[in-house]
């Protein structure tokens, strides 16, 4: 999940001199975590607090790979691979990671699953998608690391405590 304040509106042409100096000055936040972290409720926040847009990247990739062109074959390969689709855009100015207990996340979405009948909510889904998360983002966790991007937050608390420190982070890029 991503979240981007922009200028620019969706566009499918080569971006202009202009708009690619506007894009250079867009705020880019990358939201990492596990299911049932708080990514989604936390970026609703973040986004109407601060006008940002959330952008959910597993969403559009999944939707460009089902297009039939060039770079929607692609993207199709590296997921059938079960490889990470590299970066498209400029890299983010941080990356907010909501650290979570296992017992924590299998709770929440087991509740969202009662209320919202969601097929991905069942005790397998959320087992096998639990081991898909940390065996793929442990690379894409490293690489930001290394770059110094990583905003870690304990996100066990109430999602109002955990929202005061992804403003705390906001705040300091700003």
């Amino acid at each position: 999940m991503g979240l981007c304040k922009s200028k620019l509106a969706q566009t499918s042409r080569p971006l202009r001199p202009r708009e690619k100096d506007i894009l250079k000055s867009v705020l880019i936040i990358f939201v990492m975590g596990g299911p049932g972290s708080g990514k989604g409720t936390q970026c609703k926040y973040m986004a109407t607090k601060y006008g940002l847009y959330h952008v959910g990247l597993g969403q559009l990739l999944r939707q460009e790979a089902q297009r039939g062109t060039q770079r929607g074959r692609q993207i199709h390969d590296f997921m059938l691979q079960g490889l990470l689709v590299p970066t498209v855009g400029r890299a983010p100015n941080a990356v907010i990671v909501f650290d979570c207990s296992m017992e924590t996340m299998v709770r929440r979405l087991l509740g969202r699953g009662k209320v919202e009948h969601r097929a991905d909510d069942s005790e397998s889904a959320i087992q096998r998608r639990l081991e898909t998360h940390y065996t793929l983002c442990e690379p894409v966790l490293t690489f930001y690391q290394q770059k110094n991007l990583l905003r870690n937050i304990l996100a066990e608390a109430a999602p109002e405590n955990i929202f005061a420190k992804c403003c705390s982070v906001i705040e300091s890029l700003q």
